[in-house]
Order: structure tokens, then C-alpha cells, then sequence
């Protein structure tokens, strides 16, 4: 961490991060909406709805992308709004399998460039978008994509089962560069071949079907801490993770702050919870797919998240109290 970095100062960004405080009207919005279904196994609070069918599960999931990216590079904001259905899906221990699209386009160089992004993703992951709907006379240009993916249903990972005593894993891809029409988006997929980026998507299915993690989600706009602050928050747990051990890339040579990187949203990143005994390997595949894996913290009853550095610790979130996504008090949280 930089030396004009303080805990504190760390603490207070990404409580305080837009990243984070546009996650608080979720649990609201799944009091309005949630209902019980016979074949439903999870469904508000993962990165994707879990639906039994026959022997396998079906995995749904839907994104938006930020206005504000539309405007600064559509190109990107097309990209990105299938690299995160499709982590979304990896995230589950799924194998993606189609995408669908929503384009609501104001102007057609915005469209062009949107559908141009799209495809290059779409291409590059191996899944194919099949249809959608268009509105292409609307005052505003808005980009929305939902996802079908698959599963074993004994495989899948979800986010509301870490244990207390897991391992706690930040996993981040950091061979890329910060976006430059984004200062919070670190671009590590954009260059990397086919092959690359399916197998760091692959490596996630690999490791639900060996039930080596407990729970897990891809790192998203709230940043690493704030992504691991909903996985807790949906868990029922809480943790202290080491600031220190956070993978990050040579923050001098590509001039951002720590504050900035934990706030960022990374090309490829997941953290997860797993059992001590399995850290070490599951590092090292990380690592052999391009993927920087590292355990900064342990998983705990306390229900709140705090950091640690150079010996000091202060609290982020109260997970119990008002969380980030206000989800615990609608439901009671159970294992799948």
C-alpha cells in the first residue's frame, strides 16, 4: 500500500464508493420481488438464479452496463457487458452457454461501436449471443444482457456458503492495463487469445466439479473489497483480510493508487472461500492459467469486515447492521 494510503483512508473509499452504495437498494427490490419456486435453488444474491432441471442446474443471469460508459467508449461498455455474464456464470462454477440482449440506442455510432464490442466478446469467450430486443429510437443509449449457463447440480458454487475457519482468496488477473476510458477498469482480457481467457473461465467449472471451494464471486463494480463484503453478507460471516496480501499490479508504474485499485473493477477476478488445506494448490492452477491467487484473510462468525495493515485494523462494512446490499433481513441465509 502507498505511503499517502492510510487504513482508514482505505476503509472510507470503499465504504463510501459508488461501486458499493448503488448495491443498497437490492434488498428492497427482493422484498418486492422474490418468490418461492419448487425447481428454484437460489436465486437473489448470487451472481446467477440456480433452477433444477432433470440432473443438471440451469444458470441465469442478467447485467446491466453503466450509462456513463456508454457515453465515454461504447466499444468497452459492449465488451464488458458480456465478459461480466460470463463471469457471472464462471463465478457459479458454470459453463456459459448463450446470451441474449436488450440495446437501446440513441445514436447509431453508439450502436455501431456497442455491437462491435459485443461481438468481439462474444467471439472471444465462445458464446454465442442469440437474440434479443431492440429499441432504436430511445433519447438514451443503454446496453442490458442476461445469460444461460449450465451446471452439474452438485458442482455449482455459490456465494451464501462460505464456513466459518475457509480460507479467504483474491484471484486477479494483473497482466493488463487500466482501461483508458475508465480509470476503475483494469483491462486484462481485451488482449489475450481465445484460448487464454476460456481457460481462466474453465478453471472456476474445474474446480466446483472437485468441490475445492465453499463459496465464491467475480470481483464486480463494488471492487475486491466490496464484492467480498457481499459474499460475507449473504454467508451470515464476516473476516479481517490483510490489505498487504491483495494481489496488485506495479501501482507506481501504472500510476494509480491503492485506493484505486481496490475500488477497480479487474478483466478477470474472483475471490473465494475454500479450506486452508486446499490454498496452495489452488493458487498454483490459478497461476498456471495467467490468474495471481493469494490468501488474504480467514472467514469468521463476527459478521462485519474489516482490514488490516501494519498491524492496525478498522472495520468497513457492518454486515450484520445494514450490510452493503441489505439482503440478510429478507431472508434467512441457508446452504443450497
Amino acid at each position: 500500500m502507498a505511503d499517502d494510503c492510510t487504513i482508514d483512508s482505505v476503509a472510507k473509499s470503499v465504504r463510501e464508493y459508488v461501486g458499493v452504495t448503488r448495491k443498497h437498494p437490492i434488498g428492497e427490490m427482493i422484498r418486492a420481488l422474490r418468490i418461492d419456486a419448487p425447481d428454484v435453488i437460489a436465486s437473489f444474491g448470487e451472481d446467477a438464479a440456480v433452477i433444477r432441471h432433470g440432473d443438471e442446474a440451469l444458470l441465469l443471469a442478467a447485467d446491466g452496463i453503466w450509462s456513463r460508459l456508454m457515453e465515454a467508449d461504447p466499444f468497452w461498455a459492449g465488451y464488458c457487458s458480456i465478459l461480466v455474464n460470463v463471469h457471472d456464470i464462471a463465478a457459479m462454477g458454470g459453463r456459459p452457454i448463450a446470451l441474449v440482449d436488450v440495446l437501446s440506442i440513441s445514436d447509431e455510432r453508439i450502436r455501431d461501436e456497442v455491437t462491435r464490442g459485443m461481438a468481439f466478446a462474444s467471439a472471444q469467450f465462445g458464446v454465442p449471443i442469440v437474440g434479443g430486443h431492440l429499441h432504436p429510437d430511445t433519447p438514451y443509449s443503454v446496453i442490458d444482457v442476461a445469460i444461460l449457463g449450465s451446471a452439474r447440480l452438485d458442482s455449482v458454487i455459490y456465494s451464501n456458503t462460505a464456513q466459518i475457519g475457509d480460507s479467504i482468496v483474491a484471484a486477479i488477473d494483473l497482466s493488463g492495463r487500466v482501461h483508458p476510458s475508465c480509470a476503475l477498469n483494469w483491462d486484462s482480457v481485451t488482449m489475450k487469445t481465445a484460448q487464454a481467457v476460456r481457460a481462466q473461465i474453465r478453471l472456476l467449472q474445474d474446480l466446483g466439479e472437485e468441490h475445492l471451494v465453499t463459496a465464491a464471486k467475480d470481483i464486480s463494480n463494488p471492487g475486491i473489497i466490496g464484492t467480498l463484503g457481499m459474499l460475507l453478507e449473504v454467508s451470515g460471516k464476516g473476516a479481517v483480510i490483510d490489505l498487504e496480501r491483495i494481489p496488485r499490479p506495479d501501482l507506481v508504474a501504472t500510476g494509480i493508487s491503492f485506493e484505486q485499485w481496490v475500488r477497480m473493477y479487474p478483466g478477470m477476478g474472483f475471490v473465494l472461500t475454500m479450506k486452508s488445506g486446499n490454498v496452495r494448490s489452488i493458487c498454483e492452477r490459478f497461476a498456471a492459467t495467467g490468474i495471481t491467487a493469494a490468501e488474504i484473510g480467514k472467514v469468521d462468525a463476527s459478521r462485519n469486515l474489516g482490514i488490516r495493515y501494519q498491524g492496525k485494523e478498522t472495520r468497513v462494512f457492518d454486515l450484520g447492521q445494514n450490510g452493503i446490499m441489505g439482503i440478510f433481513a429478507t431472508f434467512e441465509t441457508c446452504s443450497p
